[in-house]
C-alpha cells in the first residue's frame, strides 16, 4: 500500500510539472502546504517541539521541530447540472512514508438539494485553525465514512458525518470496531457580526478498554471587528468523554487505551493594522483518565506578531507561557523567539515567508524530568535554537 501511494505520488506530481496542464484543463485544482529548513546549533537531535504537552502548549515559531510537504489534487467534472469532485492528497513528514492524508468523492448540484455536497472517503473536515499552535481545536476528518455539507436549515447550514475508525493506510484490529456521529451546525447569526458554530459527537464501538462510547459538543463563537475594526475575535467552550476526542475525532479506539474526560475554554485573537499583525491565544484544558482517574491541567498564554518594515521583510515576534498540572510537580516552559522574514507582501498571513530566527526556552525541573527523553535529557532547563524555515501554502 505505501508502495502505490508513493509511486501515486510521484506521477501525479510528474504530470503536474508542467505549468500548463493546471492552466488548460477546467476544473483542476493543486494546493498543498509545507514547511522546513535547518536548525544550526544542536548537538543531541533536539531542533525544536518544545512543550510540555498539551494540544494547545506548542507555540511554533522557531520550535517546529519537523519538515514536509502535502499536497492536494482535485479535479472537478460537471454533467447534467451535476458536479463531483475527485480529491487526493499525499503528504510526507519527516523520516516517515508517503502518507494518505485525504482522498474522497464529493457531488452536488443535484435537484432536490443543490446547495448541499455529499462525500464519501477519507476527508479532513477541519473547522478551525489557531495557526501559532497548529491545532484545529475543531475538527471531525481525517477516517474513512461519508456524509454531506452545506445543507441549508432555517438560515443556517448543517453538516453531517459518519465514520468508521479506519483510514486508507491502516485498519483498526479485526476484533476491534468504532462509529463516529458528527452534526455541524454553521453560520448560526448571533449578533451582529457574530457567528456561533456547534459541533456535536457521538462515538460508540467494541473491543474497546472501558467501553467503546463517546460524545463531545463544541460551541465557537467568533465576532468580527472586536473591539477595533482590525481585530476579530473566537471564543471556544468544549467537552468530551469516553472514547470522542475534544475536537471532535475519535479519543484513543486502538483496543489498547481508555478514554478521557475533558474539557477546554480558549479564546484566540488575530489582528492586521497597517504593517502591525498577529495572532494570540489563551486556553485553559483538562483531561481526566477514564481508569485511572489521573487529572492534568494545562494552561497556555502566547501571542505572534509581525511588522513590516518594508513590504516584502517583516519582524516576528513570539512570546508565551505554558504550565501543566498533574499527578507530580507543577510543569512550565516559557519561549520567546525573534524573527526576521522574507514575505510576498505586508500582511501577517501572506505566504510563502522565509525566516531567520532566534529562539530561546526556558523550563523548570519539573518539566525537565517530565521530558527527560527528549528537551529535558540530563536535567537540561533551557535551550537556544537558532535557524533558518520557510512556510508556504498555495
Amino acid at each position: 500500500m505505501m508502495k502505490r501511494n508513493r509511486l501515486t505520488a510521484v506521477a501525479l506530481a510528474a504530470a503536474c510539472a508542467n505549468g500548463a496542464f493546471a492552466m488548460d484543463v477546467a476544473g483542476f485544482e493543486f494546493n498543498g502546504y509545507s514547511r522546513g529548513g535547518p536548525v544550526f546549533n544542536h548537538s543531541d537531535g533536539v531542533k525544536g517541539n518544545l512543550a510540555l504537552g498539551g494540544e494547545l502548549q506548542k507555540f511554533r515559531l522557531g520550535n517546529e521541530g519537523d519538515n514536509g510537504i502535502e499536497v492536494n489534487f482535485a479535479r472537478t467534472f460537471e454533467a447534467g447540472g451535476v458536479k463531483w469532485k475527485v480529491n487526493y492528497m499525499p503528504a510526507k513528514w519527516g523520516s516517515g512514508d508517503i502518507s494518505t492524508e485525504q482522498a474522497f468523492v464529493e457531488m452536488s448540484g443535484f435537484s432536490f438539494a443543490p446547495e448541499a455536497k455529499f462525500w464519501a472517503g477519507q476527508r479532513r473536515l477541519r473547522i478551525q485553525d489557531v495557526h501559532i499552535v497548529d491545532y484545529f481545536l475543531l475538527n471531525y476528518g481525517d477516517n474513512i465514512g461519508a456524509g454531506v455539507t452545506d445543507v441549508p436549515v432555517g438560515g443556517m447550514k448543517l453538516g453531517l458525518g459518519l465514520f468508521t475508525g479506519d483510514k486508507f493506510d491502516g485498519n483498526l484490529p479485526n476484533n476491534v470496531k468504532a462509529h463516529r456521529i458528527n452534526a455541524d451546525l454553521s453560520e448560526i447569526n448571533t449578533n451582529p457580526g457574530g457567528k456561533l458554530r456547534v459541533l456535536l459527537t457521538a462515538v460508540g464501538g467494541k473491543g474497546q478498554v472501558n467501553g467503546g462510547s463517546g460524545s463531545g459538543i463544541s460551541f465557537m463563537h467568533t465576532q468580527k471587528e472586536f473591539l477595533l475594526p482590525s481585530i476579530s475575535n473566537t471564543f471556544y467552550l468544549q467537552t468530551s468523554r469516553g472514547h470522542a476526542r475534544i475536537d471532535g475525532e475519535f479519543e484513543a479506539i486502538d483496543g489498547t487505551r481508555a478514554g478521557r474526560r475533558s474539557t477546554r475554554i480558549a479564546d484566540s485573537i488575530n489582528w492586521q493594522s497597517g504593517p502591525f499583525g498577529g495572532q494570540a491565544l489563551i486556553g485553559y484544558q483538562t483531561n481526566k483518565a477514564d481508569l485511572t482517574g489521573v487529572e492534568t491541567k494545562d494552561f497556555s498564554l502566547g501571542g505572534r506578531g509581525s511588522y513590516a518594515f518594508s513590504k516584502n521583510f517583516k519582524g516576528l515576534v513570539e512570546l508565551s507561557t505554558t504550565t501543566r498540572k498533574g499527578s507530580g510537580p507543577d510543569q512550565r516552559l516559557s519561549k520567546a523567539t525573534l524573527a526576521g522574514a522574507l514575505a510576498l507582501s505586508e500582511d501577517f498571513w501572506s505566504r510563502p515567508e522565509l525566516r531567520l530566527y532566534v529562539t530561546k526556552a526556558n523550563w523548570n525541573q519539573a518539566a525537565a524530568v517530565a521530558n527527560a527523553g527528549s528537551f529535558g535529557a540530563n536535567g537540561k532547563t533551557s535551550r537556544t535554537l537558532v535557524g533558518v524555515q520557510y512556510e508556504v501554502w498555495w
